[in-house]
C-alpha cells in the first residue's frame, strides 16, 4: 500500500460507501470521496470523522456523469485504485425510470473508466449485485451461475460487468474485482452511521425499522405464495460492516494482479420477510403491522449466496449473524428516527 496514493471512493457518502470509508481510514488508507449527494447526506461524512476519531479524508461533490469534473479529480489527486459505488439503485424505481438508470449508471461508469485509462489508474473494485443472477432455479448461488436480470437496475449492473470484462480483455494490465452483494442491512455498531434512504425505503429492513419507530404505518409484504418456508421471499442478508470489510479484502486483492475476478459477498443463509419482521419486533419491542400485497414484477422467491470463493481467495467471511444485523439496524434507527436529518 503506497502512502502517497489515494483510494477514490465514488458514492462514498452513501450507505455502503460511508461504511467502507470508515474501514479504509481505520486501515490506514488515504481516501478521496466523490459523491453528488443525490441519494446521500453530507452528515454521513461528519459521522465518519467522529467514528474514526478525526481521521482525515478528501470530499469532492462531483457527479460521475460530469466528464470534465471527473477528469479534473484524477488530475488533482494521486489515485492508485477506485472503489465504484456511485449509481441509482432502486429495483422498483428502475422499472419506472429505465432511461435514467441506463443513462446514469452506465454513462457515469464509462466516464470514470475513461478518466482511469487517461490517468493510468487500472485498479478497480466494482459494486455489483446478486440481481445479475436473475431468476435462479437453485440455491445457493455460486459465481459461475448463468447471468441475466429481471429489472433495469440489475441490467445496468450486468452490462457494467460485461463492459469491465471487455476492458480487461483489451488490456491485461487492468485489475478488476466484481463484488456481487446480496442484501446489505444493519448499521455501524456505534449507531452513528446507517441507512438513510431518501423518501420511502426501497430495502426491506429500513422499512421495517421505520414502521417500528413510528415513521410508517405498516410493512408491505409483496407476495406470500412463493415456494418458501412461509410463502414470503427469502434473501441472504449481510451486515453492512461485513460488506465494507469485503471491500478492504478486494482492494488488497488488487495488489496481487488478479486480472478480472468476481466474488459473492453474502452469508450463505436465507431469511424470509416474515422472519425479518419478527426479528425487528423482538429487538425493538414494538408491534410491526404488515399487509400482504401482490408480488412485484422482477422479484424472485429465494436467493442466497455460496460465499466460499470469497473466503478462499479473499480471506473474507461474514462475521455477523442476523441477530447482530437487526440489533445494529434498530440501534441506528432508534437513535436517528429521522435519519441524518435533524
Amino acid at each position: 500500500m503506497s502512502t502517497d496514493k489515494h483510494v477514490l471512493v465514488t458514492g462514498g457518502a452513501g450507505y455502503i460507501g460511508s461504511h467502507t470509508v470508515v474501514e479504509l481510514l481505520e486501515g490506514g488508507w488515504k481516501v478521496v470521496i466523490m459523491d453528488n449527494l443525490r441519494n446521500a447526506n453530507k452528515e454521513s461524512l461528519n459521522r465518519v470523522k467522529t467514528i474514526t476519531n478525526g481521521k482525515d479524508f478528501i470530499f469532492e461533490e462531483v457527479d460521475m456523469c460530469n466528464e470534465a469534473a471527473v477528469d479534473g479529480l484524477f488530475a488533482k489527486y494521486s489515485i492508485s485504485s477506485v472503489i465504484h459505488f456511485a449509481g441509482l439503485k432502486a429495483v422498483g424505481e428502475s422499472n419506472q425510470m429505465p432511461i435514467d438508470y441506463y443513462d446514469n449508471n452506465i454513462t457515469g461508469t464509462l466516464v470514470i473508466l475513461k478518466a482511469m485509462k487517461k490517468h493510468n489508474v487500472k485498479n478497480l473494485v466494482f459494486s455489483s449485485s446478486a440481481t445479475v443472477y436473475g431468476e435462479v432455479t437453485t440455491v445457493p448461488i455460486t459465481e459461475d451461475f448463468p447471468l441475466s436480470a429481471t429489472n433495469p437496475y440489475g441490467r445496468t449492473k450486468l452490462f457494467i460487468e460485461e463492459i469491465l470484462r471487455d476492458v480487461y480483455r483489451s488490456d491485461h494490465s487492468w485489475n478488476i474485482v466484481l463484488l456481487r452483494y446480496f442484501n446489505p442491512v444493519g448499521a455501524h455498531p456505534s449507531g452513528l452511521l446507517g441507512e438513510d434512504p431518501r423518501g420511502a425505503p426501497n430495502n426491506l429492513t429500513p422499512y421495517i425499522t421505520q414502521v417500528a419507530v413510528g415513521r410508517r404505518e405498516f410493512v408491505s409484504v409483496y407476495g406470500n405464495d412463493y415456494k418458501t418456508k412461509d410463502g414470503t421471499g427469502v434473501r441472504d442478508y449481510i451486515h453492512v460492516v461485513d460488506l465494507a470489510k469485503g471491500h478492504i479484502a478486494a482492494v488488497k486483492k488488487l495488489d496481487s494482479n488478479p486480472g478480472c475476478v468476481v466474488y459473492n459477498l453474502g452469508t450463505g443463509v436465507g431469511y424470509s420477510v416474515l422472519e425479518m419482521i419478527e426479528a425487528v419486533k423482538k429487538v425493538s419491542g414494538k408491534e410491526i403491522p404488515y399487509k400482504i400485497c401482490p408480488r412485484r414484477p422482477g422479484d424472485i422467491g429465494e436467493c442466497y449466496a455460496d460465499p466460499q470463493k470469497a473466503e478462499k481467495e479473499l480471506g473474507w467471511k461474514a462475521q455477523y449473524g442476523n441477530a447482530e444485523m437487526i440489533r445494529d439496524a434498530w440501534n441506528w434507527q432508534s437513535k436517528n428516527p429521522t435519519g441524518f436529518s435533524k
